[in-house]
């Protein structure tokens, strides 16, 4: 009998033992046990929590100020600027060479008249892509002109090839090192992560503090801005190479050096191309947002336009960055296409042949001009558009935004959208209890990813409170969530329809490629339009900004469902509405929640962006400190915005992103 009743050691517990049981339940619901742990520590912290500093807001007790040391720096940067060594042969140096840099590109470009650089563009462009793209190139290019703004589109683009000329070195510079060793990949990804989800805004302060409002500020902002995604793809693409193609090449008795230049770099050569695309068009979205800390150009005409409701003038200077936009996009996009097939170049010519034919016809288009004094674009041949375009919106003002019969006007829907949606969502946002919200966020983040993926979104969001910014950031995370959901409702409907019909996805490709390639600042400029000012039609910007991406990734999701599990369910006689409830959406998950992500990420860069046009909060103080010379109030305005992206990115990043970006 005792034998039969002693415990034998090693021996696996019962099957109805509680711990067995225990065990088990975490197995078969992980989500749950999270929670059920997270109530446990809540359990212990919150009753000494509430005790000591009490529900409500953030407490004071808890805030640091640190607007005296910020201004205290501040003061000290600006003092010694002239003086101090650092600045004299270091930053002053970058700067000089910025500036240097920008005017020697800005000199060329003006040297070559209108008719060079258009002829130069469309001749590269039909080189690099094709003849229809080079068309479209030239186009593009007079039309700026034609609507008066081509010394802007040059000071635009002088500005954006030094900055991508930098981008693509210092990215490509970075990438290497991180696609050969491992340790500078594993200290390079989580800096590369953090930059990815920050919204432009975030740059610009800090390169303002060091070198001040203008054109070397805006450069470096850009190039800071740009160059990550050149860095990652590189590292991508030289860490993906073909395992059998290093291996044969190793065995040939080659050296480190010769493996690069010989195998890695052409086996990566389409990340390459897409790093280089990537970083032109970030460059360009930053260049014209950084017009806010003087970077001129078509930028600084849709600011200046923006501040004073001009909404023609403001969309004269926003249909060149789009055309911009489109055609840099479309040209780097093609030329990868073609370069990464190995096609040979355009017009059946040789490739030395090719070139010479297009510097020798751009030479005699900017020499023709030159003789006959006409480097600027004829005044005669320009056409305002600002005065109609006031006189639409005049109208649009009288008619449609207010009073229209059974569905009311757009300031209307505005207003409404105010009432009923934004201010209930900040009102509850502040009346939480701030250990709730902290609560909240942590179990929203465990439950997506792991404990270090919580901690990092709960640190990110007391971070916020210690800044003493709780209540703006509060109300910029409102605006978030209403953008956000606005998003993925329209969204997820449009891309499911897009996904069930090939009729739909092809009538939506263009239209989501266009709206995939214009600036964040652009979007501004119609919303301002039908709606005036305030946080609605910054909520509305993002809305349209961030829905293409959401569009695209769920669309490519659900068609990427296994054929094999659609056909089942056909068999067994499902319908059209039981196959995307039952198969596609549970099967494509992982896409579903990297639409997400990827919609929150871009929200929150436009709703940031949305305090020029009256959206409040973060953005305004961010606004503000550039504009009053503050930069204390706007570095932490910006801190916080850095804190609020990171927490936001990590609440809505899967673990399987995750785990693909570490193994890439």
């Amino acid at each position: 009998m005792a034998a039969t009743t002693a415990p034998t050691t090693g021996a696996a517990a019962p099957p109805g033992s509680t711990g067995a049981g225990l065990t088990g339940l975490a197995r078969r619901h992980p989500a749950l046990t999270k929670l059920l742990a997270l109530a446990v520590l809540a359990a212990v912290l919150v009753p000494l929590a509430h005790a000591r500093w009490a529900s409500g807001g953030w407490p004071e007790a808890l805030t640091v100020d640190v607007s005296g040391p910020l201004g205290s720096a501040s003061d000290w940067i600006i003092d010694n600027r002239d003086s101090h060594p650092l600045f004299l042969y270091f930053f002053g140096h970058v700067s000089n060479a910025v500036v240097l840099s920008v005017r020697a590109v800005y000199l060329v470009l003006l040297a070559g008249g209108w008719a060079g650089v258009t002829v130069a563009a469309g001749l590269i462009a039909w080189r690099v892509a094709g003849v229809r793209l080079a068309v479209g190139t030239a186009v593009a290019f007079l039309l700026c002109g034609v609507l008066g703004m081509w010394v802007p589109t040059m000071q635009t683009l002088a500005l954006m090839i030094v900055a991508v000329l930098a981008s693509v070195i210092l990215g490509a510079l970075l990438g290497l090192a991180a696609g050969l060793s491992d340790r500078v990949f594993r200290l390079l990804r989580p800096v590369l992560d953090t930059m990815q989800v920050l919204p432009a805004f975030a740059y610009l302060l800090p390169v303002v503090l060091v070198f001040g409002i203008g054109v070397p500020a805006a450069v470096l902002a850009t190039v800071i801005y740009a160059a990550p995604p050149m860095a990652r793809l590189t590292a991508l693409g030289l860490r993906g190479a073909d395992a059998g193609v290093m291996e044969a090449v190793t065995s040939l008795g080659t050296t480190a050096r010769q493996r690069l230049f010989t195998a890695r770099l052409p086996l990566a050569r389409k990340e390459l191309l897409l790093g280089v695309n990537q970083t032109i068009m970030l460059a360009l979205s930053m260049a014209v947002i950084a017009s806010v800390i003087g970077a001129g150009g078509l930028g600084d005409r849709v600011y200046q336009a923006l501040a004073s409701v001009d909404v023609g003038a403001a969309l004269a200077a926003g249909i060149p960055i789009v055309l911009l936009a489109v055609v840099l996009d479309r040209t780097t996009a093609a030329a990868g296409r073609r370069i990464g097939a190995g096609e040979a170049p355009s017009g059946g010519l040789s490739r030395a042949v090719g070139w010479a034919v297009a510097a020798v016809a751009t030479l005699a288009a900017a020499l023709s001009t030159r003789f006959a004094s006409a480097l600027e674009w004829p005044t005669t041949w320009t056409y305002g558009i600002a005065e109609p375009v006031n006189k639409a919106v005049d109208w649009m003002t009288d008619h449609l935004y207010s009073g229209v019969p059974l569905i009311g006007g757009t300031a209307d829907w505005a207003g409404h959208f105010t009432t009923w949606v934004l201010d209930p969502v900040r009102d509850g946002l502040q009346w939480l209890p701030w250990w709730g919200l902290l609560l909240i966020v942590a179990a929203l983040a465990w439950l997506i990813g792991t404990w270090r993926t919580a901690l990092t979104a709960t640190v990110a969001m007391a971070a916020i409170g210690v800044l003493g910014v709780w209540n703006p950031s509060l109300d910029t995370l409102s605006q978030v969530l209403a953008a956000v959901a606005v998003t993925l409702v329209l969204g997820f409907a449009t891309g499911i329809a897009a996904a069930r019909s090939n009729r739909v996805e092809a009538a939506l490709r263009p239209v989501l490629d266009v709206f995939q390639t214009m600036p964040q600042f652009v979007y501004l400029i119609p919303v301002v339009a039908l709606f005036g000012v305030g946080r609605a039609p910054a909520v509305a910007a993002a809305v349209v900004y961030a829905l293409p991406a959401v569009v695209r990734i769920t669309t490519q999701g659900l068609r990427g469902v296994d054929a094999g599990a659609l056909e089942s369910a056909r068999s067994l006689g499902a319908t059209s509405g039981q196959q995307i409830r039952q198969v596609q959406l549970p099967l494509a998950r992982s896409s579903l929640l990297l639409a997400v992500n990827q919609g929150v990420v871009l929200v929150l860069a436009v709703v940031i962006i949305g305090g020029l046009v009256g959206g409040g909060a973060l953005g305004y103080d961010v606004v503000f400190g550039l504009a009053q010379g503050d930069l204390a109030v706007g570095l932490v305005a910006g801190a916080a915005i850095v804190c609020l992206g990171l927490m936001l990115d990590r609440v809505t990043q899967p673990t399987e992103r995750r785990t693909t970006t570490k193994g890439a």
